[in-house]
């Protein structure tokens, strides 16, 4: 099976990002004879990897770019910086990036992060094309980024034995939609053991 050009640019691309740190005194040449001699077990995969003063995993990198077209291989590649985006693109991620602000800091609304990909996903509804990482960069010069929560340590011992030997209750009151008018009571029930959902549903209020 051919590559697409695509995937083969893209490779290069990397493979070059993996050899940037190469001795400039070596040349395309010189490193593909390197890899050809590795390949037909004339050279030592560690020898290769201190000649070239490279990592263990950029030689593979380099080489599997290498076994999959030894003539098209090369060190060099034309950089493409992308190009800015445009005022009305820039405008809507602002937007999308400031509605969800608005939703985060409604203490009614149970929403407490930022979801990149759903913006990205909103945008692209929109013909509107922006990379995670873009809005991501956008979110943090508008205020609208926040790390990543700390993962609390679950220590609570289990005293159950076996599942259905107790069913916790639980129920938590907000507004669950920003087009709600007005608060639900979402209940539900956790078996203690096996930690598993086993009912959920939604209450006008809370009951016994």
């Amino acid at each position: 099976m051919i590559p697409s050009p695509r995937i083969i640019n893209y490779d290069l691309k990397r493979c070059q990002e993996n050899v940037e740190r190469v001795h400039r005194g070596f040349t395309t040449e010189h490193i593909k004879n390197l890899l050809f001699s590795y390949s037909k077990g004339l050279h030592d995969r560690t020898a290769v990897e201190e000649t070239l003063g490279i990592s263990k995993t950029r030689f593979f990198a380099m080489f599997k770019l290498f076994r999959r077209d030894p003539e098209r291989f090369t060190l060099a590649y034309q950089r493409s910086t992308p190009g800015k985006l445009s005022e009305e693109v820039e405008e809507e991620i602002e937007k999308a990036l400031l509605l969800d602000k608005s939703l985060i800091e409604d203490r009614d609304l149970p929403i407490k992060t930022y979801n990149y990909s759903a913006i990205r996903h909103r945008l692209l509804k929109k013909g509107i094309k922006a990379s995670v990482p873009t809005i991501i960069n956008r979110a943090k010069a508008l205020g609208c980024h926040k790390g990543r929560p700390k993962k609390k340590i679950h220590d609570r011992e289990v005293l159950t034995t076996a599942i259905g030997a107790l069913i916790q209750h639980d129920a938590s009151h907000h507004l669950w939609s920003p087009y709600a008018q007005e608060k639900w009571v979402l209940i539900s029930s956790l078996d203690d053991y096996s930690h598993k959902l086993l009912y959920t549903d939604f209450f006008k209020a809370e009951t016994t």
